[in-house]
């Protein structure tokens, strides 16, 4: 096997730094398109007349389904196509599809349309994280990763801000989808401007040459490393179900609960969840680098542990306190922490698995997210106003109870991983 560790000498970087934020801008546009549906909760239940229930399957099980589906086939495509077309193709649809949620006129379109949406953005998280994992060093990749992953909290932000002004000025949610879904066409062509780089970490065959793994044999490279791969990935479906609990229904909360405007609570929490996501996305990345050049193998897992319970008692305690200034005061740590992770975990799994398998690793890692984080995430809080607490004005605590339990396992389950993640570790790099 070629490629190195974490001794790695670094090379010039410049244009790898490029890729990360070319992707980045992807990535935010694939947040803009999948969170706006968040803001414009409100208008649609008026129109087309559906329940709390039926909004978050429109956020979670409409969207997800394909995207979860498609991301294995995606990510195998990756590890052996053009990562750089697949991504292109994928910016193109999934814009062509957000733009044509302007068009339902009932639940039943609008889901078609959202499940659209899902098939192009299936196509980026798996390029990007084997693109990425040939462009820098072990020991520069999370924060690398963390830069890409600063799209979710640009894109979310922006969602919230955008489309707050947007609907605060045109006054129609389909006219937002139209504005935010066209420009994506441009983001494509931005991303026909990266190169594929030379893949590094490749399995050798007997002669020398890069080995093609047949499907059994990548199921293999996985198989031998099921317990690292299986806390990392419900560990993080664990903390991603927590994320869109919050991009899903706080909006909602905000105007249910404290009387807010649609375009103030997009505009304030848009600013809030910007800055803060921004903030813990990068010091995230850095502080597992930091660790990482120390030896410390399960540097990205110490970093997640740490983040999901700070999230956890910081979130649960702003929606059991009354005030809406202590509130606020609380949130700003919690999207701290509810960011911080994010790239880090993306990128411990790349860390211990050949480059033919990177792309199909990184697509069952969003697999496991989305189907346990993106699909429940979305769905619980309205589940639990609806069926449990009974009272649309009780959303504030059916996100406390999402976002509180789902944190605490997701903190056992990173913590529970670092043994099997050192092992695994030290047999991808060596012992140094």
């Amino acid at each position: 096997m070629s490629g190195g560790g974490p001794v790695e000498v670094d090379r010039d970087l410049s244009y790898a730094w490029y890729v990360a934020v070319v992707l980045m801008v992807c990535n935010t546009f694939s947040f803009i398109d999948r969170q706006i549906l968040g803001l414009l909760v409100t208008p649609i239940k008026l129109e087309l007349g559906i329940s709390d229930t039926e909004i978050g399957l429109l956020q979670g099980l409409a969207f997800g389904i394909f995207y979860t589906l498609l991301g294995v086939p995606m990510g195998r495509i990756a590890d052996h196509g053009s990562r750089r077309n697949l991504v292109a193709a994928g910016i193109f649809c999934w814009s062509l599809m957000t733009s044509l949620c302007a068009g339902a006129r009932s639940f039943g379109t609008l889901f078609l349309a959202r499940m659209g949406v899902g098939v192009g953005e299936a196509t980026l998280s798996p390029s990007a994280f084997s693109l990425l994992s040939d462009y820098f060093p072990t020991h520069r990749l999370g924060t690398a990763l963390s830069v890409f992953s600063m799209g979710i909290f640009f894109g979310s932000g922006l969602a919230l801000i955008l489309g707050g002004l947007i609907i605060g000025a045109v006054g129609s949610w389909r006219v937002t989808f139209l504005i935010v879904g066209l420009p994506g066409i441009l983001v494509g062509l931005l991303a026909l401007t990266i190169k594929e780089p030379p893949r590094r970490n490749l399995l050798l065959a007997a002669g020398g040459q890069p080995s093609r793994l047949t499907l059994a044999e990548v199921v293999a490279q996985v198989s031998s490393r099921w317990q690292s791969v299986a806390g990392i990935c419900l560990g993080f479906a664990a903390q991603a179900l927590c994320n869109y609990a919050q991009q899903a229904w706080l909006p909602t909360f905000f105007v249910r609960v404290h009387g807010w405007t649609v375009p103030r609570a997009g505009v304030t929490l848009g600013i809030l969840s910007l800055f803060t996501g921004l903030f813990g996305s990068y010091l995230g990345g850095r502080l597992t680098d930091h660790w990482q050049r120390r030896g410390i193998a399960e540097a990205s897992l110490r970093v997640a542990v740490l983040a999901t319970v700070g999230a956890g008692v910081l979130f649960t305690l702003a929606m059991a306190v009354p005030a809406l200034g202590a509130r606020l005061v609380l949130l700003t740590p919690a999207f701290f922490f509810l960011a911080m992770p994010i790239g880090s975990v993306y990128a411990s799994l790349q860390m211990i698995l050949p480059n033919q398998v990177r792309g199909q690793i990184g697509a069952l890692q969003v697999f496991t997210l989305n189907l346990g984080g993106l699909i429940l995430g979305a769905a619980l809080p309205g589940y639990l106003t609806d069926y449990v607490f009974r009272d649309t004005q009780m959303i504030g605590w059916s996100l406390a109870l999402t976002v509180g339990t789902a944190s605490l396992l997701s903190a056992v389950l990173f913590r529970a991983t670092w043994g099997p993640y050192r092992r695994d570790y030290a047999l991808m790099h060596g012992s140094r």
